[in-house]
Parts: C-alpha cells; sequence; structure tokens
C-alpha cells in the first residue's frame, strides 16, 4: 500500500518534470522554469523522506533488535552513507 502511494507520488513527478522540459522547448521564462524544478526538486525531496523512514521503520528496527551484529552495523553503516551522499549533492 505504500509503495503505491509512493510510485504515484513518483509518477506525478514524472508529469511535472515531462512540464519542465516542455517549457524549455517553449523557450519559458526562466526563473518560472526554475521555480518548477525546484517544486520538483522539493517533491523528490519528501518521497525520498517518506522511503528513508519507512526503511528506518522496517529493516533497521529489525535489525537493530536482531542478534546479527554484522546486520546491523551494515544497515547502520547504510544510513551514514545516504547522508553523507545527501551533503555531497
Amino acid at each position: 500500500m505504500e509503495n503505491d502511494n509512493t510510485i504515484r507520488r513518483l509518477k506525478t513527478i514524472e508529469g511535472h518534470l515531462r512540464g519542465i522540459i516542455g517549457m524549455l522547448e517553449q523557450d519559458a521564462y526562466c526563473i518560472d522554469v526554475i521555480r518548477q524544478i525546484q517544486a520538483v526538486d522539493a517533491a523528490l525531496n519528501k518521497v525520498s523522506t517518506k522511503i528513508l523512514e519507512n526503511h528506518l521503520n522496517s529493516c533497521v528496527i529489525t535489525a537493530i533488535k536482531g542478534n546479527n551484529v554484522k546486520e546491523r552495523e551494515r544497515v547502520l553503516k547504510e544510513i551514514t552513507e545516504v547522508f553523507e551522499m545527501s551533503n555531497k549533492v
């Protein structure tokens, strides 16, 4: 069910991206294009946050409660890497 909502959001974002492409093809005003790009960026960040939240509430909690130390370390390392990558972008 949650996946369906995420896919729906991404398809909406895809539509907005196609709209931006159309704006560029029609030589739209640059600031208007930038505003649309910012809206898509914000929407993608929202989807990313929701996916991360779901991951934390499922995979990470399972790993932390589990007895497998290597799995716990792996999952925590992944979370750290995600935040490191977001700072590079």
